[in-house]
Parts: C-alpha cells; structure tokens; sequence
C-alpha cells in the first residue's frame, strides 16, 4: 500500500503566541472571517482585535455551539456576504470543526486558535458533524489540513484542568488505534497506510502523556506553564492530530460514537468518552494484563473514566447498552480496523468487562485506604 502522511501548514505554539495572530493572519489574505466560541467571545478576543485589524478588515461571527450542517451553512452565508479572504476559528472543537468546514466550502485558507487542549482537531482536516441534539452523525473528509494552528498555552493554563485532562483522554487512544491499523493494515484518514512518522508520533503521544501528564494537569490546576504542560498540550494538539489522522483510528473513537446515541453522556467531553472507549478496546482485543494495569492506573490517576457511572451511565440497562454497542459497529466506522473479530456481541461484552474492571480496581483501593 501507499502510504500518506498529513500535516497542517504551520504550527506555532507557546506561552504568548497569540500575540502573532495578526501578522500569522496578514500572510493568508486581507479580508478576515472569524468564527468564535462564546467564551473566548468575550474575553479572549476584544484585545487582539486592534492588531487583528491592521492585518485587514475583519468580521467575527459567534458559533452557535454544535457543528451541525445547519450551523455551517449558516456560517459559510456570512462569510461569503462578507467577502472573506481567510477564516479563523478561535474556541473548542466542534468550533474548530465548522471553521475548516466552511472554509473548505469557501475555497478559503483557514486559521485555527483552540483555547482549550480538550481534543486532537486542530491539527486535522476532518470535520465531526453532529444533529443539533448532540447526537453524532458523519465524519466530512475535507480536501486539506488547517494552513495555521496558533496554540497560547498561557490560554491553555488558564483554562479548567478538567479539559487538559480530557484532551489526555483523546490522545490516549492515538497509539492504540495507530498500532491496531499497523497490525490490521487498516486504512488512515487518507485512505492509505499509516507512515512510520505517523507511528512513531503516535507512540511519542502516548508515553508523553503516561510520563508528563499528572504533571501537566498540576501546573494547570495552578494556572502556570511549565515544561510539563508545554509537552502534553503539544500531545494533545499536535502529536494527537498527526498520529490519528495519519496513523488510523480504532475502536476507542468507535465506541464515542456509539456512546453517544444515550442522551446520559452528552455533558461529558469527547476526550472522556474516547478515554473509556480505549479501556473496552483493551478487552477487545485481549492486550495483556501489564498494559491493562499501566492505562487503567493512569486514567485513574489522571481523572479519566474508569467505569460506566463516571460517563453518567449508572445503572444503564443491557438494551441500552447493546444500541451503543450496535451504533459502534456500524459499516464505516473505524472499530473495523481492529485486527480481531467485531460484533456488536463482542463490543457489548467488551463495554460490560471494561466497567466491571474499573469498579473491581476501586472497590480495591478503598479496601487498602480503610485496612
């Protein structure tokens, strides 16, 4: 096979980096179209606008929270009634997602500035399309990666640790679902086989985050960069995005969409969802009992779901579950990279033996914590 690798045209990241938008933004054109998160709507933006501006004329555009094909062609309205020269996405991942969405639609170069290290979609070219419930539906291929990913980790810092975390959750599945494709010859993103750049970034990926991640997640807590936190945002931006995309996905971003059909963990994050999903694929595809170990005590360590009632699934019924088990083994998605045999049978035994292991690990620790 032919193997292709992507990547973004450029990457800056640093404490201060957003001090460069404007001059990133005056190579790509003259004419400005940023779509914003409500957040950074607020707060992040209204101080860069005066240098943003002696770049070119600009119009900011706030999203409307779901990457829906309504929201797009809402924006992608905007963008051409204002005559935009570049577009810029400047919030979380779905607004990300819409960004290069239009842009792409546009024929426009596009400029992404996430304000929260909580998922691998700066980096990419895909776009995760969902209904307005929140509810996944497709995943769009576009035509070409992102021409700028602008990274300020003094914004990263500053933001809750609960998404850094969760950002940990999604690059925790990199190398696992890299390496099932490597085994499997499963296709990447591109359709072709995953390079061994996208291999090794993928493995970099994950012992960053297993060696720096508590680390990181402290300076976050505390709301200062540090070393520690320069290298998991990097993990979680950029070495996420180029090992998944280039590499292959799996069966833990399977499983998030399956989740995703039970209105219950739709208040819990993309990173978390994929983090549990990448604990069932550790049964799934039978790994062995010292790696088991290694992930499940660093996603306790770090936070991360361990068990069905930390995605808010207390209780869930076998009916339900074996709709999320049926939603994750459907014809185009990536647990048929796998290389073992799928079935919705198996994913739902899969699912059962992942919570039943992270319930069995914490009745452990408070027997050893009251001993």
């Amino acid at each position: 096979m032919i193997s292709t690798t992507l990547f973004p045209g450029r990457y800056v990241q640093g404490r201060g980096a957003l001090s460069r938008l404007g001059k990133e933004l005056a190579r790509l054109g003259g004419r400005h179209f940023i779509i914003c998160s409500p957040h950074p709507l607020e707060h992040l933006l209204p101080p860069l606008l005066p240098d943003v501006e002696q770049a070119g004329a600009v119009r900011v555009e706030r999203f409307g929270r779901e990457c829906t094909d309504q929201e797009i062609e809402r924006l992608l309205a905007v963008a051409r009634e204002f005559g935009a020269q570049t577009v810029t996405a400047i919030g979380g991942g779905k607004t990300l997602d819409a960004a290069k969405a239009v842009a792409s639609r546009a024929g426009l170069p596009v400029a992404v500035v996430p304000t929260i290290a909580s998922t691998d979609a700066p980096c990419s070219s895909v776009c995760v399309v969902y209904t307005p419930e929140g509810i996944f539906q497709r995943v769009d291929l576009l035509p070409r990666n992102p021409d700028l990913v602008l990274v300020d980790t003094e914004v990263m810092a500053q933001a809750p640790a609960r998404f850094l975390v969760a950002g940990m959750g999604d690059a925790l599945a990199t190398w696992f679902e890299a390496d099932s494709c490597r085994i499997s010859r499963g296709p990447n993103i591109a359709g072709d086989a995953g390079s061994m750049t996208a291999h090794a970034l993928a493995r970099l990926c994950y012992e960053t985050i297993r060696d720096w991640g508590l680390a990181a997640r402290t300076a976050c807590e505390a709301k200062v960069v540090t070393p520690a936190l320069e290298r998991v945002v990097e993990a979680n931006t950029l070495l996420s995005g180029l090992g998944f995309e280039s590499g292959g996905l799996g069966a833990a971003h399977s499983v998030h969409n399956g989740l995703t059909a039970l209105a219950a963990v739709h208040t819990r994050s993309h990173g978390e969802k994929v983090a549990f999903g990448v604990l069932a694929s550790l049964f799934l595809a039978d790994r062995p009992i010292a790696l088991m170990n290694e992930v499940y005590g660093l996603c306790e360590t770090l936070g991360l779901p361990t068990t069905l009632a930390d995605l808010g699934l207390d209780g869930v019924s076998d009916l339900d579950l074996r709709r999320v088990a049926e939603k994750t083994c459907a014809p185009d998605e990536s647990i048929h990279n796998e290389p073992v045999e799928i079935s919705p049978e198996l994913v739902l035994s899969a699912l059962k033996a992942a919570d039943a292991e992270g319930r069995r690990r914490r009745t452990c620790a408070k027997a050893v914590l009251s001993a």
